[in-house]
Order: C-alpha cells, then sequence, then structure tokens
C-alpha cells in the first residue's frame, strides 16, 4: 500500500476540473453498450497543461477509457495528467490493468472523480501512489457518479439499476375508461423513451401489458425509424405463463425472458420473485432495466423498495376516468407515501418530462 496520503481535490486546476467535464461527457458515449462493464471517461493533459488524449470505454470486452485516451497522446503522455472519471483498474481481464498503463506511459498525476467499488478491480490508486505518481480523488464525483448510477448500483447492490417509466394525463390516468391509450403521449415523447430504451441494458413489462398492448419492446435508430443495431433484453413478468406464443415480443427482433413462477419461484405476493429475477439479470451482465408497465407490477417493484429511478411523461390532457398510472405500491396513509427527489423536468414536444429519484435510497 502507498504511504502518500490523499490529496484534497480542491487542489485540482481550472484546466482538470474542465478536463473532468469533459470525461463525463464522453463516458456517457458508452450508455448502453459497455454492460457488464462500467461506462468510463478520460482526459489526457500534456505536461503544459493541454488536452493531448481523450477516450470512454465504447464496448464490453474493447478497450478501456485510458487506453484510448493514452494511444491518442503518445509521447505527450509523459509527464502529463491523466484525469478519468473511475478508478483506473488493476486487474487484468479482457484486457490489462489501466494503473500499469498509466505507469508505463510516464504520467506524473492522475486526477479520479469515482473511487471503483468493485473488489476485483479496485486498487489502482494505490499501485499508481506506489509507482510515484501524484493520484487526486473526488473531482466532480457527484456528476460522474450520476453517469455511472447504473453501474454503480449494481455493484453496490448486487442487482441491476431499475428506472421506472411512465406516462399518464395530467389527472393521473394510464388510459381511458374504455382502455384506450395509444396515444397519451406526443410523438416527441414516445421518440424520447426510444432514446431512454438505447441507454439501459433490459426492458421489462408485465404480462398484462402484452395482453393488453402487445408491444415489441425494441429499440429504434432515432435518425433512420429502423430498429437499432442492439437491442435490449426484453424481460415479460408472467406468474402463470400467459404470453401468447404469437406475442410479439417472441417474434426474434431481440433476446426474449419470459419470468414465471414456475421458474423463478413465488415472491412474498405470491406472484414471482422479484428479487430472484433481477438477481438473474444481474448474474448475467444486466446493471440496468427500463420498467415500463404496467401500473401493477410498478407497483410490486415501488412496494418492494426496487425502483431507483422515475421518469414520467405527463400530457397536457384530462380524463375524468380510467385506470391509474400506479397501483399496489403499498402505501394506505398520507403519511406513508413514496417520497421523491426531482431530479430534472424537460419539456418533451408538449409533454413535460420528470426525473426523479427516491428520496430514501432503494435497498
Amino acid at each position: 500500500m502507498g504511504q502518500e496520503p490523499f490529496v484534497n481535490h480542491a487542489e485540482t486546476s481550472r484546466a482538470e476540473s474542465a478536463a473532468m467535464a469533459r470525461a463525463i461527457e464522453l463516458a456517457a458515449r458508452g450508455l448502453g453498450t459497455t454492460s457488464p462493464n462500467p461506462v468510463v471517461g478520460c482526459v489526457l493533459l500534456d505536461s503544459a497543461g493541454v488536452v493531448a488524449g481523450e477516450g470512454f470505454h465504447a464496448y464490453a470486452g474493447g478497450p478501456h477509457a485510458e487506453i484510448v485516451a493514452l494511444a491518442q497522446a503518445g509521447e505527450r503522455a509523459k509527464g502529463g495528467t491523466a484525469v478519468v472519471t473511475l478508478e483506473p483498474c488493476n486487474h487484468t481481464g479482457r484486457t490489462g490493468p489501466c494503473s500499469e498503463a498509466l505507469i508505463r506511459a510516464g504520467v506524473t498525476r492522475v486526477v479520479i472523480a469515482v473511487s471503483d467499488p468493485n473488489p476485483v478491480a479496485t486498487g489502482g490508486a494505490d499501485r499508481l501512489r506506489d509507482a510515484g505518481i501524484e493520484v487526486i480523488t473526488g473531482v466532480r464525483e457527484a456528476e460522474a457518479e450520476d453517469g455511472n448510477i447504473a453501474w454503480l448500483t449494481s455493484v453496490r447492490r448486487g442487482r441491476p439499476f431499475v428506472i421506472w417509466k411512465s406516462a399518464s394525463t395530467l389527472d393521473g390516468r394510464a388510459a381511458a375508461s374504455d382502455g384506450t391509450s395509444m396515444w397519451i403521449t406526443s410523438e416527441a415523447s414516445r421518440m424520447d423513451v426510444h432514446r431512454l430504451r438505447g441507454t439501459v441494458d433490459a426492458i421489462m413489462v408485465g404480462v398484462g401489458t402484452i395482453l393488453s398492448d402487445d408491444p415489441r419492446l425494441t429499440t429504434r435508430d432515432l435518425r433512420t425509424g429502423s430498429l437499432a443495431i442492439r437491442q435490449p433484453l426484453r424481460v415479460v413478468i408472467d406468474s402463470e405463463g400467459r404470453t401468447p406464443p404469437d406475442a410479439r415480443v417472441r417474434d426474434g427482433a431481440a433476446p426474449t425472458l419470459i419470468a414465471t413462477v414456475a421458474s423463478f419461484g413465488k415472491g412474498p405476493d405470491g406472484k414471482v420473485d422479484l428479487q430472484k429475477v433481477l438477481g438473474e439479470l444481474h448474474h448475467r451482465g444486466i446493471r440496468s432495466v427500463l420498467l415500463e408497465g404496467g401500473p401493477q407490477l410498478a407497483g410490486a417493484f415501488l412496494a418492494a423498495s426496487l425502483v431507483d429511478r422515475v421518469v414520467y411523461y405527463l400530457a397536457p390532457k384530462l380524463l375524468g376516468d380510467g385506470p391509474a398510472a400506479l397501483v399496489g405500491a403499498g402505501v394506505t396513509t398520507i403519511t406513508g407515501a413514496i417520497d421523491l427527489e426531482v431530479l430534472d423536468v424537460d419539456r418533451i414536444g408538449p409533454d413535460l418530462r420528470l426525473t426523479a429519484k427516491l428520496r430514501s435510497p432503494a435497498t
């Protein structure tokens, strides 16, 4: 273990802070393609503090962000600073340890946003210090955490990060009283959902959604409108195995998992054990799940404290009757309401998109 003390992140320069902001932007380019690995961005500054190289982790098994940035920087990396969103790895997996690559390149300073919680890969900062490299941690940590929240949650909790996506009218109706629900929100919001789908590893619905809407649950390329090359896993929570043989989720356009009581056992509510489903998804390398429907399944996830983030589309319409967007969340009194912290509110066409997290972290 290195003996040098941690350097306070207040000692970072403006150039390093700006480089970290850029590294966070770069990391986001890997959303949806790096699992089971994290998204990581890296910017290399030369000895004069000028950007010499940058990179991000694009896909599992591909070069890590530091390796891409070092390749761009070449000899300019010597005596320079590596600014990276996640602590450089210290193990050999499909690629070699990034800590060793930085040492060989001759960098003299490494600025890190988030320490690596993965016990397999951690230790990179200590290895760098042992080699005489100055290491600074915690720079723009909250921003970098948020950009890598799915992977970090998965590592820390042993289950995927769960985003509940829903849409309703202004009075909270998910459909009209006759059952029609297409379309509550605008085309702009539906395209935004495809963008969101493209950032996750799996899309999950209940069998009720399959029987009523027969969705494909695929992701489209926003530029061409055709099916995207990469498709998230489709997961149907179907306690009794009622998904029809000709349902569109069985069309082969994307991989599909039908989770039944027979395959995953019963949870406390007598239906599919959601904890076991999430455990299996984690085992498969799924780090993020988009929970799309329906209201009972969302309620079960919320009641079990298994939702990490909410993305809610609110259409400027009123119905006055019809099914609610959420039922069965286990709340019986106002003091037991599930409290959310709003992270962002944005206008998507005529609709509003609200992004929030649970104030009490899911356990």
